[in-house]
């Protein structure tokens, strides 16, 4: 045994080495690509050689232009995301103290001392100082990332799909690797050091360890709610003042809100995204280790055993090293039919090798049978023991592993203009706004079912092979591939930003053909990656969760929906996405009103700005998503994590529980729903724009009446996709982690009855 955990204890940093190499490895190829003028002649795949549009008005001109809008980009993308630490920072500071203050004031129960609930209150803060600050990188690196290669993207599309689809994914693949690098290689370290202070006392470790998860999602959800604030209070105003009513194209550089919107693609579909998924690692991670850690494994000292998680997520980074080559060098996409496909085919494979490597990795670190603690079925009786055997947990792994990628491509099939739901959103722009705004709804309504059963499946699999560490473990092999699944969703935003920087750089039609195809393929992917943050925050809530009930001591046996204080509970909790959806899209909206007033008045104002002859004022747009965002993000914030303290402290822990299980359950329906219908609206647009297949065509192309009502419905589209959507999965993952973090101090007020039923003698 002593063997065993010493190699694991190497393998597990050894595989976050690995994934920080394989990340400079990605970013050194990307770099090579100079935002310099080149040759003007351009070889087809043919042999033959022509001149591209925009190279007859002298390359050197273009490249520089769009060196220049690089530059402009990352400057605004930097001077938000540094307010924004600010803002973060401030937050960051009174949640460690309250942390510190209320954990270090519960009265010891049992073997427990002051000094225990004392240690436990210091370690817990510090741990979630830990996973804030991983967040915060995970979310600037990915910024930085993405505005070095959107450029860079658009340089190569003027060589062909080949060449620009591979700088895009490569700068993907960066930004996966870095973030679950770095999320592995800090919470491993963070246990290490740990260890020295707890010694023998695993569960009292684990149980700080949640902090890093709580410091994680906290910072995400700010992340997520003022990224999304900003992008698409640009998006919304530069599209309905520029394509509706000026009928310019959408990233015409006339346009003054447009480099606000391509700085909201990084701050919010990159860092943001990046925040969520290092927040749904950590807080999977945390919810096995600390259900494990009152397990045999915990009570043996068994770290090869407890470090199963961290090798699930360790033998990932490996496999999707291997997995990248296949888009990079094995089967690269050379035309624009082929991207999805290849995309595709990163999600297969990356689930297909990591299906073994899930097998290896059970065989090699769990013994052959363990006991875990889980609700009893016996009146009066909190909890039986359970017996599992170690090909157990690869049956959970896998169930989330494959879960994950059905859910993907169900996304794809949801949200892709190759496939006939969209195609019939398309369609029903013939007869105006309404009926594209009513088929949309419809779609994502019906595609929250394969979801939902999924989910279900999974859960109902790992709860019945090892109870909760089997939902938390299945949580965790939906994210066994989350370098990769980083890389595909990241390709959509910097692919984004690419077509707008030809767009305004006033490159030609041909080049803007390719970035709209690979543009295109980003939405459907950055859809799957919100498909894959939702299922897998689904299981993580559920996982956190149970290790709430073990916390708390709820008896599940006297415990009944019925209740008053768990259905109450529920009613609240089911109640929540919506207040926070109102909160987030109303933000969106009232910001988007200021930008589009702004548009307006350059428009009208500036002389020769239609013409072409006047440069807009972009800064005052950015400085608006900017204002807008960072005061618009505190409310909905509030709102996520004042309702656990407020429930848990008046009500206690039985309506807790309630809330908790309230928010899952409508929360998932709401943000699958909300991100594919908003996924679908967008690519429908782009479908008729297009104009790929005669159906396409016979829809008249940009500046028809179903153009009109296609924009209509992507800018209603908007907010639900990139701001209330993928906030919704943070909301459900950050109430459980923290309700777990605190659930000793709740415990401990009056009995865990809460201060109002004391107060008034109920």
């Amino acid at each position: 045994m002593a063997l065993a955990s010493a190699i694991i204890a190497g393998l597990i940093p050894a595989a976050a080495v690995i994934g920080l190499i394989f990340a400079a490895y990605l970013w050194r190829v990307v770099a090579k690509v100079q935002l310099v003028g080149g040759q003007n002649v351009v070889r087809s795949q043919n042999g033959r050689e022509y001149l591209l549009e925009e190279e007859q008005r002298g390359e050197e001109e273009v490249v520089a232009k769009a060196a220049e809008i690089q530059e402009a980009v990352q400057d605004g993308a930097y001077a938000f995301m540094m307010t924004e630490f600010k803002y973060m920072g401030a937050f960051g500071v009174v949640m460690s103290i309250i942390i510190f203050s209320l954990l270090s004031i519960v009265k010891p129960e049992g073997e427990r001392t002051k000094q225990d609930e004392m240690q436990n209150g210091i370690f817990s803060t510090v741990a979630f100082i830990v996973g804030a600050l991983t967040s915060v990188l995970s979310g600037y690196l990915g910024m930085v990332i993405a505005t070095y290669a959107n450029a860079r993207t658009t340089v190569e599309a003027r060589k062909g799909i080949a060449p620009a689809f591979a700088v895009a994914f490569r700068a993907g693949g960066v930004m996966g690797f870095v973030l679950a690098a770095l999320g592995l290689l800090n919470l491993y370290l963070t246990i290490v050091v740990f260890q020295r202070f707890y010694g023998d006392n695993w569960a009292g470790l684990f149980e700080a360890i949640t902090g890093y998860g709580l410091g994680g999602s906290s910072i995400a959800l700010f992340g997520r709610v003022g990224g999304g604030i900003y992008t698409k209070a640009a998006d919304v105003g530069a599209d309905l003042v520029g394509k509706v009513e000026k009928d310019i194209p959408e990233d015409d550089p006339r346009n003054p809100a447009v480099i606000a919107d391509n700085v909201g693609d990084n701050v919010g579909d990159i860092a943001g995204m990046g925040s969520d998924l290092f927040g749904s690692f950590a807080e999977s991670t945390c919810a096995a280790l600390v259900i494990s850690a009152v397990s045999s494994l915990g009570v043996d000292h068994d770290f090869a055993g407890i470090s199963f998680p961290l090798m699930i997520s360790a033998s990932g980074i490996v496999v999707c090293c291997l997995t990248t080559f296949v888009a990079t060098d094995i089967y690269p996409a050379r035309n624009a039919s082929q991207v999805e496909n290849t995309l595709k085919m990163q999600m297969i494979i990356s689930t297909v090798l990591m299906t073994p490597a899930a097998l290896l990795v059970a065989m090699m670190t769990l013994p052959p049978e363990f006991t875990l603690n889980v609700p009893s079925a016996t009146p009066g009786q909190a909890y039986d023991t359970k017996t599992v055997k170690n090909w157990y947990l690869f049956i959970t792994v896998a169930t989330g592993l494959w879960g994950g990628l059905l859910i993907g491509l169900q996304t794809e099939y949801f949200t892709s203009n190759r496939y006939q739901p969209v195609q019939d959103v398309a369609d029903s722009c013939r007869t105006g706004s309404a009926t594209n705004i009513i088929f949309g709804l419809a779609l994502g309504y019906k595609s929250c079912i394969i979801p939902t059963i999924v989910i279900a499946a999974a859960i109902f699999t790992g709860n019945s092979l090892a109870g909760m560490y089997g939902i938390a473990t299945a949580a965790l092999g939906m994210l066994g591939t989350l370098a990769t699944g980083l890389a595909i969703d990241a390709y959509g935003p910097i692919s984004d930003n690419a077509g707008g920087i030809a767009e305004m750089a006033g490159m030609g039609e041909d080049i803007r053909e390719r970035t709209d195809a690979l543009d295109a393929a980003g939405n459907t992917t950055a859809a799957i990656g919100k498909g894959f943050a939702i299922g897998s925050a689904a299981l993580v809530s559920l996982a956190l969760f149970g290790a709430y009930i073990t916390r708390v001591k709820i008896d599940l046996q006297e415990t009944s929906i019925l209740d008053p204080k768990v259905f109450a509970g529920l009613l609240i909790g089911a109640m929540l996405p919506y207040w926070f959806s109102a909160m987030t899209m109303k933000s969106v909206g009232k910001a988007a009103l200021a930008m589009v007033e702004e548009v307006r008045r350059q428009f009208n104002t500036i002389s020769g700005l239609m013409e072409g002859t006047a440069r807009p004022d972009y800064k005052a747009c950015v400085a608006i998503s900017t204002n807008a965002s960072l005061s618009e993000m505190i409310p909905p914030g509030a709102l996520v994590m004042l309702s656990p303290v407020v429930v848990g402290t008046l009500f206690g822990v039985q309506a807790l529980a309630g809330l908790l299980a309230g928010a899952l359950v409508s929360g998932v329906q709401l943000a699958v729903s909300m991100s594919n219908t908003g996924g679908a609206w967008d690519n429908a647009k782009k479908y008729i724009e297009a104009g790929n297949s005669e159906h396409a065509r016979d829809l008249g192309g940009k500046g028809s009446d179903p153009h009109k009502a296609a924009v209509t419905g992507d800018t209603v589209g908007d907010p639900l996709k990139d701001t209330s959507g993928p906030s919704l999965n943070i909301l459900i993952k950050l109430m459980a982690v923290e309700s777990l973090v605190f659930a000793p101090f709740f415990a401990n007020i009056a009995g865990g009855q809460g201060l109002f039923f004391q107060w008034f003698g109920l």
